[in-house]
């Protein structure tokens, strides 16, 4: 009995095996069939020891179990907020490159509208203007290119039904050869980056046929005559 105790009270509590309790149980078995009240009240107060150090133990296993639980709880929300700072970042970087560069295309917009300007102006006739004129177009294609390489557009306008998200009305009139809300001429080009405006399209738009009575004549001031072209506002094409 003295050899049993010793060994539970000099080993770990995480390191009882079964055979020690059952050594335990069979000398307790043994004391009270020799009816020795000592050896059972050392026994009982041994196995309760052990019993403490159990509940001890489970304790412990349940508390760092739980603990378990949270760390990994904790860290599954670290990865989904880190996942999601890392796709709003994203997110945000894509729309600042393409604020950026629709600033810098929009400027460059003018640009487009002199080489246009240009373009109609020039009249080649000798061949050092030839020269000069085939240069002037090369560059122009060369910028061109580079426009549509960063997705730029050029809006649809004669001929296409008036859109006032993309168009903007300066003129009407009539017009034998489109109806009513087209497109008939434009003023300056409208363009698209993707599908954010950067310019809308000045245009005139048609007010209908002709009218070959004179009764149906317009009786406002905005139309004298059939062909006048009177600038309107954008909103009443």
């Amino acid at each position: 009995l003295e050899d049993t105790t010793s060994q539970v009270n000099g080993s770990e509590p995480t390191e009882v095996s079964a055979s020690v309790i059952e050594v335990l149980l069979r000398n307790y078995s043994e004391a009270v069939l020799g009816n020795d009240q000592a050896a059972m009240s050392t026994i009982q107060a041994e196995l309760e020891v052990i019993q403490k150090e159990r509940d001890s133990l489970s304790q412990l296993v349940a508390n760092l179990t739980e603990e378990s639980a949270l760390a990994k709880e904790r860290l599954l929300r670290l990865n989904a907020d880190f996942d999601n700072f890392r796709k709003r970042s994203g997110r945000e970087k894509d729309s600042l490159r393409e604020t950026v560069k629709g600033d810098v295309v929009e400027s460059l917009l003018p640009m487009i509208d002199n080489f246009e300007r240009a373009k109609g102006a020039i009249k080649a006739e000798t061949d050092g203007e030839r020269k000069i004129d085939s240069s002037y177009q090369g560059i122009y294609k060369q910028f061109v290119d580079i426009m549509k390489s960063l997705g730029v557009k050029v809006i649809d306008t004669v001929g296409k039904e008036f859109n006032p998200e993309l168009h903007e009305a300066i003129m009407r009139e009539e017009s034998s050869e489109y109806d009513e809300g087209i497109v008939t001429q434009e003023f300056r080009r409208g363009f698209l980056l993707g599908e954010k405006l950067l310019r809308a399209a000045m245009v005139k738009v048609s007010s209908g046929k002709p009218s070959n009575s004179p009764a149906a004549a317009p009786q406002d001031s905005e139309e004298t005559t059939p062909s006048d072209e009177t600038p309107v506002d954008e909103n009443s094409a």
